[in-house]
């Protein structure tokens, strides 16, 4: 493929993902200098986003918040509501309502008691992320939560074609939600006491 092919498929990735088709050259750059064997050929594979934040807390206790029916209105900064439809174990499923207004639902496909859980999340008709969830002891007052987030966007799009809104909207954007996700816990974890709403920070895609 040429240059200039590629950067009109770039250019239209980016529009079509709301980016205005603004690229610079040192961007398309670092695409084509990346190692073809990290950028996975495969048209199912989705690049995970995964986030951890230490909280002072033994593991035992943050998983019995993130084990809780209805844990994300607690602990949640862009979450009004959660309604859960069945609880607890991996078949487990309930809703995120968000302070957007955006409903999704959360199917859990996975549970491993006092270790963390995998779901699968997002519009009722619509696409859906892998997710999982992570508890690793520190020592016996510490732990690190961790959230990986396997992202069903811009998969319709070619691996080449989705690499550039991936690295410059997507992934900086799911970083931020998912740090202001696991503060929400630490807050709850450590305070007792339900987060406010929008926190750490308003976000673009699930605040008001």
């Amino acid at each position: 493929m040429s240059v200039s092919v590629h950067r009109q498929r770039c250019r239209d990735a980016c529009i079509a993902y709301g980016m205005g088709g603004r690229i610079r050259v040192t961007d398309l750059l670092v695409t084509w200098s990346y190692p073809v064997s990290l950028i996975e050929t495969s048209a199912s594979f989705k690049w995970p986003v995964a986030v951890s934040q230490s909280i002072a807390a033994p593991a035992e206790r943050v998983w019995e918040v993130i084990s809780m029916p209805g844990n994300l209105e607690h602990c949640h900064p862009f979450c009004s509501k959660n309604p859960v439809l069945v609880w607890p174990g991996p078949t487990s499923r309930d809703e995120v309502h968000y302070l957007s207004g955006w409903v999704y639902e959360r199917q859990f496909i996975n549970w491993e008691q006092g270790v963390g859980y995998d779901l699968r999340v997002g519009r009722r008709c619509g696409g859906k992320s892998n997710v999982s969830w992570r508890i690793e002891p520190i020592d016996s007052d510490n732990c690190e939560l961790t959230i990986t987030v396997y992202p069903h966007a811009l998969q319709h799009l070619s691996v080449v074609s989705r690499w550039i809104p991936h690295l410059l909207r997507l992934r900086p954007m799911l970083r931020r939600y998912l740090q202001s996700v696991l503060r929400g816990f630490e807050w709850y974890v450590i305070r007792g006491e339900p987060v406010p709403r929008d926190q750490f920070g308003k976000h673009p895609w699930f605040s008001a």
